[in-house]
Formats: C-alpha cells, structure tokens, sequence
C-alpha cells in the first residue's frame, strides 16, 4: 500500500522544479497557473533564486508548495500511481490536500502565500526562536519546556522522530531550553536559522487570520483520506479541513505518530514528493523496513 507524503519548509533552494517543468508540460502549467495566482513570477525565483528572497517564509511557502504539485502532476501522468493516503509536513498538509482533491492548486498557493506572512507578522523576528533536540524522550523534552519557560512560552512543535524533537517559543526560554537539554544529556541540542517560532501557542493569531482566508474557500469531496498533522489520524471529511489547518499552525506536528499510523494501516511504501529527502529520512527511522521513494526532478522520477 503507497502513501504519498509532502515536505514543508527547509527544503528550498535555488533550482528546485526547473528540471521538471523544461522536460513536462504539465509541471509547467502548474508554475504558469501559480504565477497567474500570485501575481508575480514565482517560476523565475524557484529556477533562479536568489536565495535570500527565497528563504522569506512568504515565499518558501508557495514556492514548496507549487514545487511538490508540479512533481505529484508529472508522477500521476508518468506512472499512474494510486496513493492509499497522503500526508504532509506543515506547510506540506496543503499539498496533500491539493493531491486528495478538496483543495484547489489555485487556492492552495494563495493561502499559503497568506500563511507565511500571518506567521511571520505574529511575532517580530528575534522575538521567537526554534530549536532541534536530538536524543531525548517525549516526556523529557515536556519537562525541559515546562521549567525554561519561566512565564514564557516554549514547547514541542515538531515530532518529526523517535528522538529528534524541534521546539519552539520565545528566544530566551529556548535559549534556556537548549541549556536544559544539554544538562539532560542530548545528543544535540542546537537553535534553527527560522524566522519565526512556527507550530507554538505564539501563533495563534496567524491561526486566526488564516481562518478568515479558509473561510471563503469551497472544500470539495476528497478523493482519499490525509492524515492530518494535528490528529495523526486519517480525514476524510472535507468539512473538517479548515479547522483542523487553523489548529495546525499553532498546534505541533505529530509526524512520527502519522506515519506509525499510515504503517499501523498498511502502507509499506512512502513516495515523497517535493524538494529534498528529508522526509524519507525521517520515515526509515520511524517505520523501519518501509520502501521510501522521493521525486523532484527527471533523474529521481526515472529511479522511481
């Protein structure tokens, strides 16, 4: 059983999905369809940069986003491959939401257009920080966070693994959090180049500008269950899908329980689809002896 599984940020660079729409039609009509969306040439800074542009969370966002539609069109033109579920990290719930079918690419690049600036307006930079701990439980990291917040606010926002945990909140409880983790004996315990504390309580208003936005979107009927981010269970239910994306961004990412959970249901093959590996990465720690695949341009494609 496949289930096709969607990066979020961190995986941007210069480059990603030209390959893709110089050799298909179909990728290229996607980059065409986001441009016309957005207003802007969002192909140009996907193939040419320049980074520091490209790294603005603003422009991560759609730029993830209309990379991963462009290699799940090419893929499903290609090979035909039929997922039993989908599934995202973050900003990646949204792709997953364009491939089960509820969502529209059109309205999915302009709302994560939106969210990245909602996200980032929520707190001023240097305000909020994030940080990855590796090498420490569940319940010790909830400790950690507990006594370094000191009337601040920090806690897990992203269990990507058994063992590695990102967290985040206010810079100085990080900071503090990162100094606990240590004491604690983590094997690292280091601070993220983010611009802003993504998947804590500090979000909240992006979560409440955000549900504006979805609010005058139509979700259609999905075509496949997306094991939600907030959950870790499978949604098949349209209706459900713009409070459980509100709560997501101020709510962490349960990765490692969605993937126990797509195994725990049958799938024994992930197909990532986007910029990089790092979900693959993280799967073949999580549900070891699963096949994991990835497609971002021709050569992965012709491998998969």
């Amino acid at each position: 059983m496949i289930a096709f599984v969607f990066p979020g940020q961190g995986a941007q660079f210069a480059g990603m999905g030209k390959d893709l729409a110089d050799n298909f039609s179909v990728a290229r009509n996607i980059f065409e369809e986001a441009n016309d969306a957005l207003g802007f040439d969002l192909a140009s800074l996907c193939f040419n940069g320049p980074d520091e542009d490209l790294k603005l969370t603003t422009n991560t966002q759609p730029a993830i986003l209309t990379v991963s539609v462009a290699a799940l069109r090419v893929l499903q033109q290609e090979t035909g491959l039929q997922p039993a579920y989908a599934a995202g990290h973050s900003l990646g719930e949204f792709s997953a939401l364009v491939c089960a079918g509820t969502l529209t690419f059109a309205d999915a690049v302009r709302t994560v257009r939106q969210r990245g600036a909602f996200m980032q307006e929520a707190v001023p930079v240097g305000v909020g920080a994030m940080a990855a701990v590796m090498g420490l439980e569940d319940g010790v990291i909830d400790g950690i966070c507990t006594e370094a917040a000191q009337g601040e606010v920090v806690s897990p926002a992203n269990f990507n693994s058994p063992g590695q945990i990102v967290i985040a909140g206010h810079a100085r409880a990080v900071d503090r959090a990162i100094e606990l983790a240590k004491a604690a004996g983590a094997k690292r315990a280091l601070p993220l180049p983010v611009s802003a504390p993504f998947h804590c309580s500090l979000m909240k208003p992006a979560g409440d500008r955000l549900a504006e936005v979805l609010s005058r979107i139509c979700f259609t009927p999905m075509r496949l269950p997306v094991v939600t981010n907030v959950e870790a269970l499978p949604n098949s239910e349209a209706a459900r899908v713009m409070e459980l994306l509100v709560q997501q961004v101020s709510a962490p990412v349960r990765w490692d329980e969605s993937v126990t959970k797509m195994s725990e249901l049958g799938v024994d093959r992930f197909v990532e689809i986007g910029p990089g590996k790092v979900l693959s990465g993280l799967i073949k720690r999580i549900a070891k002896g699963a096949a994991t695949q990835n497609i971002e341009d021709v050569a992965s494609l012709k491998k998969l």
